[in-house]
C-alpha cells in the first residue's frame, strides 16, 4: 500500500465501531472533593450531586482496529444537559495508533506511557509508569466483596444496553503558537461492555505527584471498590453534542501534553 490510498483499500479500513476482544480490566471507584471535581471540569460540563472517580487498568490482546496493547483512564463524574458520563482526565496507553486514534476521533487525552497489568490468583495488580514517575498503581483481592457495600450497586445501576458515557473534548493548538485553532467540541461517545467474567474485590491506589500526570491532584478520600472483568467491549460513533469558547478552554487545554515551560 502507498501513501495515497484507493478507494477499495479506504472501504477496508471502513468501520462503523471499534471492538475489543476478550478485554481485561480492572475498575476502581473512589470519592474525591467535590471541590476537586468542580475546579477540573471545563464548561459546559457540570458536577454531579456525588463527586466520584472512576480509574482503570487495561489488556487489549485483540482489537478490530490494530495491534494489542495496555491502557489506563482516569475519569471524573459530569453531566451535560441532564445526561450524565465520565470525563477523562488522562488517559496513558501502550500504543502509537491506539493513542493516535482515540486522540484524533474522540478527544481523548492520551499519551504513551509504560504499563503493568497482571493477575496471579486471587490478585491483580498494575501501575503506570511516565517519566520514571510511577503516578498510578491499583492492587485488589478479589474476594468476593468490595471496600464498600454501595459499590456494586453503583456498577450494575450503571450497566445498561445504551453502554457508559464518556465526555472528551476535541481541540486543535494553532500553528501561530498562540490559542487553539477552533472552539473545543465536547464529544459525546457511549462504550458497550458485555463482561463474561465479573470478580468483585477490595481495592487499594497509589497516586504519586507528577507535574506531567498530576494524578494525585485527584485525592482519594474514600475508596469504593473494584471489579475485575474480561469480556467483549464495543465504542460507538461518538457525537459532537456542544461548543465552547476557546479562550475559557485554554486552561484544560494540557491534557494531552506534559508539562515542559520555557526555559
Amino acid at each position: 500500500m502507498g501513501f495515497v490510498k484507493s478507494q477499495a483499500e479506504l472501504a477496508k479500513l471502513a468501520r462503523q465501531k471499534a471492538e475489543f476482544y476478550d478485554a481485561e480490566m480492572l475498575v476502581v471507584m473512589w470519592e474525591t472533593r467535590p471541590e476537586i471535581i468542580k475546579r477540573l471540569l471545563p464548561p459546559p460540563l457540570k458536577p454531579v450531586e456525588r463527586p466520584l472517580v472512576t480509574a482503570f487498568l487495561a489488556h487489549y490482546p485483540r482489537t478490530n482496529f490494530g495491534p494489542p496493547y495496555y491502557e489506563g483512564a482516569l475519569f471524573l463524574r459530569a453531566e451535560f444537559e441532564g445526561v450524565p458520563g465520565n470525563y477523562c482526565l488522562s488517559m496513558p496507553v501502550s500504543g502509537d495508533m491506539a493513542m493516535a486514534g482515540g486522540r484524533e476521533r474522540f478527544g481523548y487525552p492520551k499519551k504513551m506511557a509504560s504499563i503493568s497489568f497482571k493477575r496471579s490468583g486471587d490478585k491483580v495488580e498494575g501501575h503506570a509508569e511516565r517519566h520514571g514517575i510511577r503516578f498510578f498503581g491499583l492492587r485488589a483481592e478479589l474476594i468476593g466483596k468490595t471496600n464498600t457495600e454501595e459499590f456494586q450497586n453503583i456498577v450494575l445501576g450503571e450497566t445498561s444496553e445504551q453502554g457508559t458515557v464518556s465526555y472528551n473534548f476535541k481541540y486543535s493548538p494553532a500553528p501561530t503558537y498562540v490559542g487553539l485553532d477552533y472552539n473545543p467540541r465536547l464529544v459525546r461517545e457511549r462504550t458497550i461492555m458485555r463482561p463474561s467474567v465479573a470478580e468483585w474485590g477490595e481495592a487499594e491506589v497509589t497516586l504519586a505527584n507528577s507535574d506531567h500526570d498530576p494524578w494525585a491532584e485527584v485525592e482519594v478520600v474514600r475508596i469504593l471498590g473494584s471489579v475485575y472483568t474480561v469480556g467483549h467491549n464495543t465504542m460507538l460513533p461518538g457525537e459532537v453534542v456542544a461548543e465552547t469558547d476557546a479562550e475559557a478552554f485554554a486552561p484544560y487545554s494540557y491534557l494531552k501534553w506534559d508539562y515542559w515551560p520555557q526555559q
